[in-house]
């Protein structure tokens, strides 16, 4: 007679023990407004040998969590559109390389200092320069910074970072198995290697994914594209990997590719619960392995630790962003948002420890170091508001406040009725810089007296725009309700400025595909919805990552509590709606 647990799926009491604990302990970190990835980590711990002990199979299970990078990696890839570094490329390529590579060289010496091999101290030194995004993409949404002069420049540092995921991730490859070659000559082969299944997949690529996804596509299949989501994420990543080279290599440049295509949203909403589950499993895993007996033998030089880290990184991070010109103010709260160690440190050490490249008790230490950084880091942007109030500064960060001469890389709002007002709104809430155009002489007046950055005049009329800013703007959001009046605009926006992004609202589908002929960026449906997109697009145009446009946009339309936006008929005056 057959064993009745023949039949039993394998770990299925894991899988059970691990969500029980997950779901826990991020209920009771959301309470205090901390990191999901350290609910993770403690589930681990209470479910390994230093809690309870009832899982006991870690190697096999770190395993297969390891998919969890690959699709963190297919994720990250996503994310990184070529026009959005572009937009930001002097601060993203010019402050977030210094800053990486001079807090890396900074930590390395010290960690080589305190009597660790080189190749862990140059691990720690990479992977401790890196902050966590989803630590300080909260705070910003939080405190209504995230399209600020801060929270660009921090956004603009932690792009760079995210980018700096691959060479590390080689980096360690290549100190794990260095071969009989000087370390030297194996790290350029390996960089070889590398450049070359970039070049060989981003072309590929090109030329294979958008047609492939667009055939799915068209089968209206929503389980056939998830499906083929996943397999060209599985499928990268096993090339480059029977290439010698990273899983997660090749799962970031799919998503580099997907970036420029009309799918990469889908794709990223198809791939996000996978990526989450596995994730969440991979620091679960990282959990297992903590040793508290450990941490608890050495907490005064863990406090220490956490303490000299975040000094170092802020002072770094801070003092580069004054030094490439950013304002007093805002070095001051990049500095300290960017001075915790990220969730990324995390798979570093991991990943080091299971090829033996650091010792056992220094990646348990740095575990503890990391954790507790990410932890404090909430009230670090009180600590920063009472240093920016010791260095007072001459103007505060309040682009609302800006005359339209003063305005760069701000959003050109025309025609401020309802639709107009609601996208201004949700700019503001972010301290987007914006202006806005209306040819309602009553409207204009009784808005600039409360305050509203709002002028009289015709969009259609370049002059008028140039006088607004147009020159120096990032995008220009286009909500007449009167079609005739808005294609006027439109067409004399791009005859002037080929360059510069349009988000229009139009009547019908007719009307829309009117005015992509004319070269508008994105068009929505004239409803409550369309302000919400057309300021979605103006703030991913600013370089906000779409993970904290989302959130922006859901928490505002969770908390509107005025009446839909709704066109009752067709306007003969040619105001807005």
């Amino acid at each position: 007679m057959p064993d009745a647990h023949s039949h039993a799926l394998p770990f299925v009491q894991e899988t059970l023990l691990f969500l029980g604990a997950a779901v826990l302990a991020i209920l009771v970190l959301h309470r205090l407004r901390v990191s999901p990835v350290l609910g993770y980590l403690a589930a681990g711990v209470a479910l390994g040998p230093s809690g309870f002990g009832l899982v006991t199979a870690v190697e096999e299970i770190r395993a297969f969590a390891e998919l969890g990078v690959v699709f963190l990696l297919f994720v990250i890839g996503l994310e990184l559109s070529i026009d959005r570094l572009t937009a930001m490329r002097k601060w993203v390529f010019g402050l977030g390389t210094t800053q990486v590579v001079l807090s890396a060289i900074v930590i390395g010496a010290i960690a080589y200092g305190f009597g660790n091999p080189a190749p862990a101290a140059a691990i720690l030194g990479a992977c401790l320069a890196l902050s966590s995004t989803a630590v300080v993409v909260q705070l910003l949404v939080e405190r209504g910074q995230v399209a600020s002069p801060t929270g660009r420049v921090t956004f603009a540092v932690l792009l760079f970072q995210d980018l700096a995921v691959v060479p590390i991730l080689l980096m360690v490859s290549v100190l794990s198995d260095p071969g009989e070659q000087p370390l030297a000559l194996t790290l350029a082969f390996a960089l070889g290697k590398a450049v070359l299944a970039v070049v060989v997949i981003l072309l590929v690529g090109r030329f294979t994914l958008g047609p492939l996804l667009r055939h799915v596509a068209s089968t209206r299949s929503t389980e056939l594209f998830t499906a083929t989501a996943l397999l060209i994420v599985l499928g990268t990543g096993w090339a480059t990997s029977q290439g010698g080279l990273s899983a997660a290599l090749g799962a970031f440049l799919a998503g580099l590719v997907l970036a420029g295509t009309e799918f990469r949203h889908q794709v990223e909403s198809d791939i996000q619960p996978f990526k989450g589950l596995l994730l969440g499993l991979f620091f679960l895993s990282v959990g297992l392995g903590i040793d508290l007996s450990l941490i608890y033998g050495q907490l005064g030089w863990i406090l220490a630790s956490v303490v000299g880290l975040m000094a170092i990184k802020a002072a770094i991070a801070g003092g580069l962003a004054l030094a490439f010109g950013a304002p007093r103010d805002v070095a001051i709260r990049s500095g300290l948002l960017l001075g915790e160690g990220g969730e990324f440190a995390f798979v570093v050490i991991g990943v080091a420890l299971s090829a033996a490249l650091m010792p056992t008790d220094m990646g348990q230490f740095m575990f503890a170091v990391v954790g507790l950084s990410m932890m404090v880091t909430p009230f670090l942007p009180a600590l920063a508001e009472r240093l920016v109030a010791l260095f007072p500064v001459a103007a505060p960060e309040s682009p609302q406040a800006a005359g339209p001469g003063e305005l760069a890389n701000h959003v050109i709002v025309c025609g401020y009725g309802r639709v107009g007002r609601t996208v201004a709104q949700l700019l503001a809430g972010q301290q987007v810089p914006f202006v806005a155009l209306d040819m309602n002489p009553e409207l204009v007046r009784s808005l600039r007296a409360e305050g509203h950055p709002i002028h009289y005049g015709d969009s259609s009329k370049p002059d008028v725009l140039k006088h607004l800013g147009a020159d120096r703007a990032t995008a220009i959001i286009v909500t007449l309700d009167v079609p005739a009046a808005a294609e006027r605009s439109i067409a004399a926006i791009r005859h002037h400025w080929p360059d510069l992004k349009i988000f229009a609202r139009s009547r019908d589908r007719h009307h829309a595909a009117e005015l992509l002929a004319m070269g508008v960026t994105a068009v929505v449906p004239e409803t409550f919805e369309s302000s919400l997109t057309l300021a979605r697009g103006a703030l991913e145009a600013l370089g906000v990552p779409t993970m904290a446009v989302e959130e922006l946009v859901t928490r505002y339309r969770e908390s509107d509590t005025s009446a839909p936006l709704t066109r009752t008929g067709p306007s003969r005056t040619g105001k807005t709606a």
